[in-house]
């Protein structure tokens, strides 16, 4: 039996899907236009009920790449929470938070923390009450 390998389209060729499917064309026509099935296409679109789902964007409090960056310089300088905290003009909770989610000061590495916190961020999030039936019964 042969068996078909799932299809991953990027973003650009999503963007493309939806604005096929704004202009009114068919599943079968956005389908053509790759070459698949247009099942393919329909579970992309149904995914937000035919609505084009809002562009991603990051938080302006959120850390960024270059901030992600100094503090992993700092941590290999061997400077302390509070200084790299000071350093940023942020407060050494959020240092601390970011060094001990993303494998600890041993082991930082601003590239993988920053793809790290953006797939962390991805919507929607399951229920905290759902995962942790300890939790529910309190």
């Amino acid at each position: 039996m042969k068996y078909r390998t799932r299809t991953y389209y990027t973003d650009s060729q999503k963007a493309l899907m939806w604005e096929r499917w704004k202009q009114g064309q068919t599943l079968h026509q956005i389908a053509g236009l790759f070459d698949r099935a247009h099942g393919s296409i329909r579970q992309i679109l149904a995914e937000t009920g035919g609505i084009r789902p809002p562009e991603r964007h990051r938080s302006r409090l959120a850390l960024t790449l270059s901030e992600r960056e100094e503090i992993s310089r700092a941590v290999v300088a061997g400077f302390s929470i509070r200084a790299i905290a000071t350093i940023l003009g942020r407060a050494p909770s959020t240092v601390s938070r970011e060094i001990k989610r993303n494998g600890g000061q041993g082991c930082y590495r601003a590239t993988q923390a920053d793809q790290a916190a953006w797939d962390r961020a991805h919507r929607p999030k399951s229920c905290k009450l759902a995962e942790n039936r300890a939790l529910a019964r309190t």
